[in-house]
């Protein structure tokens, strides 16, 4: 996605311009070896919380290593949506939500991005109410709202939904700052404990989260947030306990890198026989990961402290369970399951996490796999070679197992529903192509046919 500045401000009466759903197809020649370094770029999930967090500081903020994404566009046409002001040079994006006066975030936006939710709890915090649509994304479960909605509840805030629309706010009994509480959660749900992290950040009181998530990019939301001067502790265990603080101030603030494109470029190696190297990377974030790599029968080494090299061996079959972190993430689980699908043995990945997360099996099974799913579990046994073939990307993670499957595949690979890909991957054709992938994005189908006959020249294309 081309990095463009982000310096204008919208109107109430405007709406952003949404990019179009993008139809072109992605070709890939597989059984090319890769090599060399890959540098990681700044964690999506980590990103959009932090951008949504700078909504509770009346002053200027500055975000370090921001990832080019579509969802982060579309959370930078949100932010601005509501009366903050943007501008963005490379990966570095500055925040300007002193002005922030509009409560109402625009159901053609969150319509479209999950995450986009998390708004909810810092402009409730910040202004006293916020009307946010109920949130869109991929297709791969219901993550219902509910439980960020009865933690605003148990903070004093009065909530409605109404077509479609939640609409909270604070001040009944004449004050608009929420109240500290004690909240359990049903479920360590990432988006609930991120919104609710950030509502109390400026609430009266101490608020208790129990059984909040412990995803590293909680982590980076609570350490962002204590930059900026709230008291935040236990972020990264399942009890987090806020102090609420008057106001919040300026910060300059570095996003982590993120896991799953590290581990995505692990399985890039395993799959491939390709030894690689990826920095930057935090290890214990990948903790779960590297294990099933080594059971799998790849060695990944650390380098340096955040570096760390995949030196493939035979892939054998493993069993994987998905679970909240630091169990296997299921951001994981489709890219494992393109690797299984050439092991030794029988595999089975049980997901749990999401109900409608294996929709890329079908795919997979178009180039030769053989799985077989029975409920929540998918039935792998290992098969020599996948071949190339066309196939279409049903989420964003279905997208990055299908390029590892066309990396590893005989034959040319054609992918559709790349917008699944741009939401969630910074340049990964790029990336793959200064490894020495050969593949090429061509943007109709009218094209397919057109390009060269001959891969070997694809590895001489120039990055977009």
């Amino acid at each position: 996605m081309e990095d463009r500045p982000i310096n204008h401000s919208l109107s109430q009466t405007e709406t952003p311009s949404l990019p179009e759903e993008d139809k072109s197809v992605l070709q890939i020649w597989g059984r090319t070896p890769l090599h060399g370094h890959v540098k990681i770029s700044g964690a999506k999930n980590s990103a959009l919380a932090i951008m949504a967090g700078a909504l509770l500081c009346p002053q200027d903020c500055r975000l370090r290593n921001v990832p080019s994404l579509v969802d982060v566009k579309r959370m930078s046409q949100i932010l601005l949506a509501l009366g903050v002001k943007l501008e963005r040079k490379g990966d570095i994006l500055d925040i300007d939500a002193r002005h922030l006066e509009q409560s109402k975030a625009p159901y053609e936006l969150v319509s479209q991005l999950r995450a986009s939710f998390f708004v909810i709890g810092p402009v409730l915090a910040r202004l006293g109410v916020a009307r946010v649509p109920l949130p869109g994304g991929c297709a791969i479960g219901a993550r219902p709202v509910d439980l960020h909605v009865r933690g605003l509840q148990a903070m004093g805030a009065e909530v409605q939904i109404d077509h479609g629309m939640v609409h909270a706010y604070v001040g009944g009994s004449g004050s608009k700052k929420l109240k500290g509480a004690k909240i359990y959660l049903d479920c360590p749900s990432v988006g609930a404990t991120e919104t609710l992290m950030m509502a109390a950040t400026l609430a009266e009181g101490e608020t208790t989260l129990e059984n909040a998530a412990q995803e590293p990019e909680v982590v980076d939301l609570a350490n962002f947030c204590r930059a900026m001067g709230a008291r935040i502790r236990g972020a990264g265990t399942n009890t987090i306990i806020i102090s609420g603080v008057p106001s919040l101030h300026s910060v300059d603030y570095s996003i982590i890198p993120d896991r799953i494109e590290a581990g995505t470029f692990l399985v890039a190696g395993a799959i491939t026989n390709s030894e690689l190297s990826l920095s930057p990377v935090v290890p214990d974030h990948l903790t779960a990961v590297i294990a099933k790599l080594h059971e799998i029968g790849s060695r990944v080494i650390t380098e340096e402290p955040n570096c760390l090299r995949i030196v493939p061996g035979r892939i054998r079959a493993a069993d994987i369970e998905t679970l909240p972190y630091p169990g296997f993430p299921t951001d994981m689980q489709a890219q494992f399951m393109a690797l299984l699908a050439q092991s030794e043995g029988d595999s089975v990945i049980t997901e749990t996490v999401f109900e409608n997360r294996l929709r890329h099996v079908a795919e997979l099974n178009r180039m030769g796999a053989d799985i077989r799913v029975k409920g929540n579990n998918a039935i792998i046994r290992g098969v020599p070679r996948l071949s190339g073939a066309p196939v279409v990307a049903t989420d964003l993670r279905a997208s990055a197992a299908l390029v590892l499957a066309g990396l590893a595949a005989e034959g040319k690979t054609s992918i559709q529903g790349l917008h699944h890909l741009d939401r969630g991957y910074d340049n990964l054709e790029v990336k793959l192509r200064q490894l020495g992938a050969r593949l090429q994005r061509v943007q109709d189908e009218a094209e397919v046919g057109q390009v060269s006959a001959d891969p070997s020249k694809v590895t001489a294309l120039q990055p977009e």
